[in-house]
């Protein structure tokens, strides 16, 4: 007879490898506790994590004494020195809400004093002449400047989190997507779709546009998730010079988004985007044609010096909403510690800023556990990720000499578009959360995010792992379990 397996017991079990999920398990690995994190793609932040403007907002869009508000300015306050220590790029470049029509700028004025009363600093309204110092071309009556917003890379974020919590001795379980919970006396049992089970005292519920499933599965059916897709162009990085600031439009009441607007990104791309339309799965990440038009329009319409013609991919994301779409609009953030299912944290509509919010809400979440688990600090805790520095063509010529000396694959460039090195490929192959995709490379290298979107790098990295790693290229995933490159060879190898 075989033995049952016993599943390993953890005190915090997260599910959802988001944003928001890493930077719990980041925050809770400051103390002694054993925790995991579940997570049904197989990376990290593959879905809105990595799919948004990358935007840090100020807090001037949200309700005063509502959720959204508060974590929103206490955890753009929080950025910078997160970002230090994780090695993460940050840019607080500002933003210019514009209204282009008298009947918007009332709005400005509501946004300011809104703004304000939330704690946000330095807010102006300004004149054509002030915006145009600080955006040349960009076009409009009056502006509300927030020089609080600023710009971080998401999926750079979210990795770093991971990776620092994973170094602080979080375990990370990928690819396995939750398909059910028990409750019982000593906390909880999570099945996954291939029978892995998992027990935990706290499971906390962090997974996004899924957030309302995972909750139905110990009997919360307060919530429903109603998926909104925003779609975005990115521009050619040689067009970067063109935005000095973030550039919106004056949000209109009823919106399920803030309208389309211009985003540089501290990689040196512009977005223009988001759209926002309501869809029926919340991973119908496509893009259209009559979307991709629109956006065109609505972005040269902000700043009219701007060039569409170097458009070089499009993509989308999908915003957890709680409002259906007869209705609109945002609804306040769900957080919070279940008295009638004690043990269970339950974060459901985090959607935008909550990015922004992310190390903001870690830290509640941290506060509601505490209130079920003793919590002691760890003195070996490490606040500073391993390597991540930078990529190597933003160093010195001294420092590309030095690096390329003590190994020569520095020396080999194998994304011309993005300048990126075989040693920095190699280095995110290695990756610390054994992530095996192309889109993990993509995201931690940025090989294949060039004008050419990997037309040339493509094949030097198949090369690479077959060569250097003994990988079948029919054996690498673009994104997802079956999302095949190839399904074979033309002909075969020598």
């Amino acid at each position: 007879m075989v033995a049952p397996v016993v599943p390993s017991l953890y005190d915090c079990l997260i599910i959802g490898a988001g944003v928001v999920g890493n930077a719990i398990a980041r925050e809770l690995s400051r103390y002694r506790l054993s925790v995991a994190v579940l997570e049904k793609e197989l990376d990290v932040g593959m879905g809105t994590s990595s799919r948004n403007s990358g935007v840090l907002h100020s807090g001037i869009h949200y309700t005063p004494g509502t959720l959204r508000a508060k974590l929103d300015v206490e955890g753009n306050s929080m950025m910078q020195e997160l970002c230090a220590q994780l090695k993460v790029k940050i840019d607080y470049i500002g933003k210019l809400t514009v209204a282009s029509h008298e009947d918007e700028i009332p709005t400005l004025y509501k946004l300011k004093e809104q703004g304000e009363a939330n704690g946000v600093p330095g807010l102006e309204i300004l004149r054509p002449e002030q915006m145009q110092r600080l955006q040349p071309g960009v076009s409009g009556l009056l502006a509300l400047y927030s020089p609080s917003t600023g710009i971080v890379c998401p999926y750079g974020l979210t990795i770093a989190l991971a990776e620092n919590a994973h170094q602080n001795g979080v375990e990370y379980f990928l690819g396995r997507q939750v398909t059910g919970i028990e409750k019982n006396d000593s906390g909880f049992l999570v099945t996954t779709k291939d029978g892995e089970k998992f027990a935990s005292k706290v499971l906390i519920n962090s997974a996004g546009v899924f957030s309302d499933r995972i909750a139905r599965m110990v009997g919360i059916n307060d919530y429903s998730i109603y998926p909104c897709r925003g779609e975005y162009l990115v521009l050619d990085k040689r067009l970067g010079h063109h935005l000095s600031t973030l550039v919106y439009p004056a949000p209109h009441k009823g919106k399920a988004g803030l309208g389309i607007h211009l985003t540089k990104t501290v990689d040196g791309n512009i977005l223009v985007g988001p759209s926002n339309e309501y869809i029926d799965s919340p991973e119908d990440w496509a893009t259209t044609s009559y979307i991709m038009g629109r956006l065109r329009e609505e972005g040269e319409a902000l700043l009219p010096s701007l060039t569409t013609s170097d458009i070089i991919r499009s993509f989308s994301g999908i915003r957890a909403k709680q409002n259906p779409p007869e209705i609109g609009g945002f609804k306040d953030f769900v957080i919070e510690s279940r008295k009638d299912v004690p043990g269970f944290i339950n974060l459901v509509g985090i959607e935008s800023p909550g990015l922004t919010c992310s190390p903001a809400i870690a830290t509640m979440v941290r506060s509601l556990v505490s209130e079920l688990i003793p919590l002691e600090e760890r003195e070996d805790f490490q606040p500073q990720r391993e390597g991540g520095a930078g990529f190597f063509h933003e160093l010195s010529r001294e420092e590309q000499a030095d690096l390329i000396s003590q190994d020569p694959d520095y020396g080999e460039v194998v994304c011309r578009c993005e300048q990126i090195t075989k040693k920095e490929v190699l280095d995110a192959i290695q990756n610390p959360l054994g992530i095996k995709c192309i889109s993990g490379l993509k995201f931690r290298a940025r090989v294949m995010m060039g004008r050419c979107q990997g037309g040339f790098c493509l094949p030097k990295i198949v090369q690479i792992l077959e060569q250097d790693f003994g990988y079948r290229p029919e054996d690498f995933f673009s994104y997802k379990e079956g999302s095949y490159l190839f399904t074979g060879y033309m002909r075969q190898p020598k």
